[in-house]
């Protein structure tokens, strides 16, 4: 697979196939409390720590006033906590609130759960070729960002 059709072919194979899992693990949210979009600010919280909201949208890829208003509305749940930037009094800072914490923890779960029970049912040979697979797809990532 060198040619530049297998490769096209493989990444069109490949979107789809992040597309369908993408699908599985989000019907893993039958009674979700919030958005796709507030889980993923939730989850960049919980993987990079406490940090402003213009950094929070960078890193999700989305306008600093849409980041505002996902941030208030979860501040309304009081899944994340707003206190003053030490050093930058027109900023603030967001981090999880314990509650916030729990709800993500709760939400790895079920995709783990439901994961861990698919990944069960293959043979050790296709476990390592997944295996090997996400590494593959984290350094498509790292690179990227």
């Amino acid at each position: 697979m060198t040619t530049p059709s297998d490769v096209r072919a493989l990444a069109g194979d490949l979107s789809l196939a992040v597309v369908r899992l993408t699908r599985h693990l989000r019907g893993r949210r039958a009674e979700a409390q919030i958005s796709l979009t507030q889980l993923s600010a939730l989850a960049t919280l919980a993987r990079d720590g406490a940090m402003t909201p213009g950094v929070l949208a960078g890193k999700e890829r989305v306008q600093p006033p849409s980041m505002t208003r996902v941030i208030a509305s979860l501040s309304d749940l009081d899944l994340v906590q707003r206190r003053p930037h030490p050093t930058d009094g027109r900023q603030i800072i967001v981090s999880l609130s314990p509650a916030g914490r729990a709800l993500i923890e709760d939400e790895a779960h079920a995709r783990e759960a439901w994961m861990t029970e698919r990944l069960s049912h293959l043979r050790p040979d296709q476990i390592a070729v997944l295996d090997q697979a996400v590494a593959i797809m984290n350094e498509i990532v790292a690179e990227s960002e």
